[in-house]
């Protein structure tokens, strides 16, 4: 349900030059999802080496053009060839013997620790690329897929999973070893069921972790065999092929998951047994490889434990820290080991802060504090990891945080006591920040809703180093396109909603507008950032075009800005809670002058599209609307995200009943356009199914548009070409 803050609002988040032929009448939907539409602000594709080097790749560029390259920010500030690219490629196609399609270079999946290879999977075999010698070599060979291949710390190893089981291989021996057995349909070791890779890992597939010296492995071994089955038709072949998911409804069964500890020259599974919990959440080895940290939490979500495992025995297991709310703990990211502590992400305080403890559990101080919260810079907006550098000589923590403003992000670094805070960037915006391994340099992406992205190298103390990407005004030139205005509407008790309004450059005030209100609305999930908004605002000067105004807002829980707004959706997620804030804000456009109040209208993807049935059959205020891939009854969601705020329907059946839109269907005010994949394995077509079964029922006329075997994205080119056409359209008849 989560992902299409990713479709529009982050997927496309980077621009770059483009011709001067391009102008902006030539803008179409068809170009948008064309290579060069695509690749227009693109940047690098970079990794840190653990020698300082800096890996890049210029996707500004066409594919055919892209190498490896590499700059050495002590000695140079010159971006040169890592490899010789042809070379390189005609290794590659001598192993794989597929000359019509591989005719350029990708991005590796990763690379060693030291650089000395990169990672890659094609048609389901691991390959490597010997960077120094600059050949590929064909590391699998099987008619198995092979899968969540990672290398080992020292760069000597790789593990993977073949058939649910794990394996590693040696690089230098040349040889593969099976380090699990029981590996079946419902059994699976290394890697995770849907819930755990959609939940818990945003979207990775994490299911075992390296310990730091290369020798041991600490896995989750996940049994599904009772949780429950969603089936998907297939309509290509003349009998269609039936595909099932194991997939666990709010309220029934989740997969059973325990931890083992396995050493890679042992056969010898040592399994870990912990407390009783619900969900095991993450992992990670202590810098001693004497012990592995693991978290679990409860069916509810309101405790989270953190132990401490014991790697010779798997026993010995020590409880540190128990986290608990009144709502629901979010998982995050932010735990560090140092010498005798460890630093820590709570929001205890009801914001999100850092802490430090000592190996028994025992607060030692608070490193950051105040009415403003940790928040990280990119990623799945529900993967929490704010820290980006830990100098342990000079004591110093870097981190990105919204104490500036809750629509920016900012690099600021503080004392590990929490006596000394100092902001590190400058420029007002977003700003994306990734340190290099030693922590003595870091790149800056940076971009602002009317400065394109730039990609800067600093050192630590915020000192420029090179420029490799500069501003770009001539793409707003070339294309004249309009930028968003960003503003604040004051709900009924005056709380103040971050809002962006996108006008046209002759705008009248007097004249009326009709308005598109874009919303997504999930909790701590904001869509008004101060960044550029990449292809959504090609998209938006079209809509401009054609007459309409638009505009998004945040409501309270929607902001980040604490933990306590979120908390106020508690047990009525996506509901009437959220819907009071979201009539305020449209009551307010409504007064403005220059705002046609017959004429709103309002669209949304996956927790978007619920929020578009939720006002379009709870409230009069909008004509028309645009409904993808929208969750209509937690019931149909997963385990996970429906009962963090939810919790069970057993435990919250009136939560369940008022934040269904099952029930209330027969009320939908306004034109409705509603789309779905049919193979939507995140937010089920049923959910659709059901909403369209009630409007049928009551008469009531719509639009539909479903995608044949498209999942929750509908990310092919034709389908997206489609789709946007497809709007453009409904809301020029509509609106």
């Amino acid at each position: 349900m989560k992902n299409i803050t990713i479709i529009i609002i982050a997927s496309f988040i980077l621009l770059n030059s483009c011709s001067d032929q391009e102008k902006k009448n030539e803008v179409t939907i068809e170009w948008l999802y064309s290579d060069e539409g695509k690749s227009i602000g693109s940047l690098y594709k970079t990794e840190w080496m653990d020698n300082n080097l800096l890996y890049l790749m210029d996707m500004r560029k066409p594919k055919k053009d892209r190498t490896i390259l590499k700059i050495n920010p002590i000695e140079s500030k010159t971006i040169k060839p890592l490899i010789n690219k042809n070379k390189v490629i005609e290794s590659l196609m001598s192993l794989i013997n597929n000359n019509d399609t591989i005719m350029h270079l990708d991005w590796p999946k990763s690379f060693s620790s030291g650089g000395e290879y990169g990672l890659y999977i094609y048609d389901g075999d691991i390959f490597i690329l010997d960077i120094y010698s600059e050949v590929f070599i064909k590391i699998t060979d099987t008619p198995n897929l092979e899968k969540s291949a990672r290398f080992s710390p020292d760069g000597n190893n790789i593990a993977f999973v073949r058939d649910n089981n794990l394996y590693i291989y040696n690089i230098k021996k040349k040889n593969e070893k099976q380090l699990t057995y029981s590996g079946s349909e419902t059994i699976l070791n290394g890697t995770v069921s849907w819930v755990y890779w959609e939940e818990i890992f945003g979207r990775q597939d994490i299911g075992y972790w390296w310990s730091n010296d290369s020798k041991s492995l600490a896995f989750l071994q996940t049994d599904e065999s009772n949780v429950t089955k969603m089936h998907y038709l297939h309509w290509k072949p003349e009998e269609p092929k039936l595909i099932t998911q194991r997939y666990p409804k709010a309220g029934t069964e989740n997969p059973t998951v325990k931890l083992g500890i396995i050493e890679t020259n042992e056969s010898k599974i040592k399994w870990v047994n912990l407390d009783p919990f619900e969900y095991l959440c993450r992992v990670k080895w202590l810098p001693n490889n004497k012990h592995v940290s693991v978290q679990t939490m409860n069916r509810a979500q309101d405790k989270l434990d953190l132990f401490f495992v014991d790697r010779a025995s798997g026993k010995n297991i020590e409880k540190i820290i128990t986290e608990i709310d009144s709502g629901w703990v979010n998982i995050n990211d932010d735990l560090y080991f140092l010498n005798n502590s460890f630093i820590w992400q709570s929001e205890r305080s009801g914001y999100a802060h850092l802490y430090q403890f000592s190996y028994k559990g025992d607060l030692i101080n608070q490193i950051t504090d105040g009415d403003w919260a940790l928040r990280s810079s990119g990623g799945p907006f529900w993967l929490r990891q704010s820290v980006v550098n830990i100098d342990i000589e000079n004591r110093f923590i870097y981190y990105t945080s919204l104490k500036e403003s809750s629509i920016e992000r900012h690099l600021y670094r503080s004392s590990f006591d929490g006596k000394t805070m100092e902001k590190i960037s400058k420029q007002k915006g977003v700003h994306k920040i990734s340190f290099s391994n030693n922590g003595k340099y870091y790149l800056d992406i940076h971009s602002n809703t009317k400065s394109p992205p730039t990609l800067i190298l600093y050192n630590n103390n915020g000192g420029k180093v090179s420029t490799l990407i500069d501003h770009r005004p001539e793409i707003i030139k070339e294309y004249d396109l309009q930028t968003p205005e960003i503003f604040t509407i004051p709900t009924e008790d005056n709380f103040m909603m971050p809002a962006q309004i996108l006008k046209p450059n002759d705008f009248i005030k007097t004249k009326k507008y009709p308005i598109i209100f874009h919303v997504y609305g999930g909790p701590a999930a904001p869509t008004v950032f101060n960044q550029w908004q990449g292809n959504s605002l090609f998209y938006d000067n079209i809509l401009l075009d054609m007459g309409f105004l638009i505009v998004k807002f945040d409501h309270r829980a929607s902001t980040a800005k604490s933990k306590k707004l979120e908390n106020h959706v508690l047990n009525m997620m996506s509901g009437p809670i959220e819907r009071k804030d979201i009539v305020d804000g449209i009551n307010w456009l409504k007064s403005q002058s220059y705002v046609d109040k017959n004429r709103i209208g309002i669209w949304g993807w996956s927790g978007g599209g619920s929020f578009t049935l939720n006002m379009m059959t709870n409230t009069k205020e909008f004509k028309a609307g645009v409904s993808v891939a929208p969750v209509t009854d937690w019931h149909y969601y997963d385990t996970k995200w429906a009962e963090f705020a939810m919790k069970r329907p057993i435990d919250n059946p009136k939560g369940y009943e008022e934040t269904s839109f099952i029930k209330s269907a027969k009320n939908l005010h306004g034109s409705l356009l509603l789309v779905h994949g049919t193979y939507d394995d995140n937010v089920h077509p049923q959910n659709s199914w059901h909403f369209i079964d009630e409007l049928v029922k009551a008469n009531i006329q719509f639009d539909m548009m479903f995608y044949p075997m498209r999942k929750h994205g509908i990310a092919d080119d034709a389908a997206k070409i489609h789709l946007y056409n497809k709007m453009l359209e409904f809301w020029n008849k509509n609106l």
